[in-house]
C-alpha cells in the first residue's frame, strides 16, 4: 500500500501495520463485567458453524486455530486499520513505538533482488565492526537472504542481547565474501535525520513516529542551531513516506514549532477516545518560515503534524496530497499475550477538518509528470541534486525567509 525505501533489519517493522496514529500501548485493564452479553441465537450461530468446520471441513483445524480465525475475521472486517496481532505481531508494535530492539542495527533496502545496507547504525553492532553503506549481504549464519522471506532473515538476526550472529556480505572492489560475527545488543531506533542544507536553512526528516521522535527532533534542531552558529532562517521538515506512529509524538512534533492552539482533536465513543490536545508557549524556530514536504505516503500521525501546522498557517505544505487516514487505533492487550488493535476514534485538523479518505492538498502541489520532467532520482536524504521536491522546498523557503529579513529591517 505504501513503498518505503528501506527497512531495519533486524526490526521487521511491516508498513502495512504502521500506518496509523496509535495509542500508547495500554497494560490489560481489570476485567469489567459487561451490562449485556451476547444474544443467545448469535452464540448459538457462531458453535454451529464452528461444529461444522470441526466435523466436515476438509483438513482437521484445531478449536485454538478456529478462535483465533474468528476474532482475526471479526476484526478485519471492522476497517483496514484494526486487526488482531499475535505475540509476534504485538512485540513488533511494542518495538515500533519504543524505537528499541535487540539485534545489530543495520538499516537494509531490498533493491533488485539484493538486501543492500542503506546505513548502520550509530554505536550499533554493525557500525563498529565496520559495516558500511552500499554493502549487500547476502547470508546470515550461513543461510542465504530469501529476498522473497525477508522477515525470516529479520528474525534471524534479532536474539537476546550477547549472543552472537554471523553476517556474509560483499563489497564492492573485494574478491571474496567479508564475514562479520556480531554481537547482539540493545540498539536505539531514531526515526530522525537533520542535515544544513544551506547556511541559515536546516532540513530534518521524520521516517515514523516513536516515543523517541519528540525528544530527537528537538536534539535535531538544537544540533542545526550549533552547526550554523545562529538561529535559523529557514526549515523543511520531511514527511514524505512517513506513515505515521504514535499519537503523542505527533502532538509533541507540532508543539516544537507552534506557541498555541489545538494540535488534534478526536471523536470516540468511549471516554477517553474523546480529547482535544493543544500547544504549549515556545517555539523553538522563533517564527522562522517552514515547508513541509508530504506525499501520498504521508499518513496518519505525519496528517496531524502536517494539519495542525497548515490550519495555524504555521508552514507552507509542499508536495502531493497525503494518504488520508483520519483515525486513531488503540492497542489493547489481551490475557493471552496477544493483543487487538481497535480503531477508537476519528480525529480532526486544528480547523474541524477531517482528512479521513481524502487527505491533505498541499498549498504548492508538485506532480508526478514535473517529478519524472525533471529527471529526480530516488530521493537520498540531505541530496539536493537527487531530490526535486527538497529543492522546490527549499527555494520557496529563501523566498519566504528574504521577504521575513525584509520586513524585519
Amino acid at each position: 500500500m505504501i513503498l518505503m525505501l528501506g527497512v531495519v533489519l533486524g526490526f521487521g517493522i511491516s508498513i502495512g501495520r504502521t500506518v496509523k496514529a496509535e495509542r500508547s500501548v495500554e497494560e490489560p485493564a481489570p476485567k469489567v463485567e459487561r451490562a449485556s452479553t451476547v444474544p443467545w441465537q448469535d452464540a448459538r450461530l457462531l458453535a454451529e458453524v464452528l461444529e461444522h468446520v470441526r466435523k466436515e471441513y476438509v483438513e482437521d483445524v484445531s478449536d485454538k486455530e478456529l478462535i483465533e480465525a474468528a476474532i482475526r475475521g471479526m476484526m478485519a472486517d471492522l476497517d483496514p486499520h484494526s486487526a488482531y496481532l499475535d505475540r509476534e505481531q504485538f512485540n513488533e508494535v511494542r518495538i515500533s513505538t519504543s524505537g528499541e530492539y535487540s539485534g545489530v542495527g543495520i538499516e537494509v533496502t531490498l533493491e533488485k533482488g539484493a538486501v543492500n545496507v542503506v546505513n548502520a547504525i550509530e554505536d550499533s553492532p554493525a557500525a563498529q565492526a565496520g559495516v558500511l553503506a552500499g554493502d549487500m549481504i547476502v547470508a546470515v549464519d550461513d543461510v542465504p537472504v530469501d529476498t522473497e522471506n525477508l522477515n525470516d532473515t529479520i528474525d534471524r538476526m534479532r536474539g537476546e542481547s550477547g549472543t552472537e550472529v554471523k553476517i556474509t556480505i560483499t563489497r564492492d572492489k573485494t574478491v571474496e565474501p567479508l564475514e562479520f560475527v556480531l554481537e547482539r545488543a540493545s540498539v536505539q531506533v531514531h526515526s530522525v535525520r537533520s542535515a544544513l542544507l544551506e547556511p541559515g536553512l536546516g532540513y530534518v526528516r521524520i521516517s515514523h513516529f516513536s516515543e523517541t521522535t519528540t525528544r530527537d527532533v528537538e536534539r535535531a534542531l538544537s544540533a542545526l542551531k550549533k552547526e550554523n552558529g545562529a538561529p535559523l532562517t529557514g526549515f523543511v521538515l520531511d514527511l514524505r513516506n512517513n506513515p505515521g506512529g504514535v499519537l503523542e509524538a505527533a502532538v509533541g512534533v507540532s508543539d516544537i514549532f507552534l506557541d498555541d492552539g489545538v494540535i488534534v482533536s478526536a471523536i470516540g465513543r468511549a471516554a477517553d477516545a474523546k480529547f482535544e490536545m493543544d500547544a504549549q508557549a515556545g517555539d523553538m524556530l522563533e517564527g522562522a518560515p517552514m515547508t513541509v514536504l508530504v506525499n501520498a505516503g504521508s499518513a496518519s500521525a505525519s496528517e496531524i503534524v502536517a494539519g495542525a501546522l497548515r490550519d495555524h498557517q504555521r508552514a507552507t505544505l509542499v508536495g502531493q496530497k497525503t494518504y488520508g487516514k483520519g483515525s486513531v487505533q488503540t492497542v489493547m492487550p489481551l490475557s493471552n499475550g496477544q493483543a487487538i488493535k481497535l480503531t477508537t476514534s476519528r480525529y480532526f485538523t486544528p480547523s474541524g477538518a477531517s482528512i479521513h479518505q481524502t487527505g491533505i492538498l498541499p498549498d504548492h502541489i508538485i506532480s508526478e509528470e514535473e517529478i519524472k520532467a525533471a529527471d529526480s532520482r530516488a530521493p537520498i536524504f540531505g541530496k539536493l541534486q537527487d531530490d526535486y521536491e527538497l529543492r522546490i522546498a527549499l527555494n520557496l523557503l529563501t523566498q519566504q525567509s528574504t521577504i521575513r529579513q525584509s520586513r524585519a529591517e
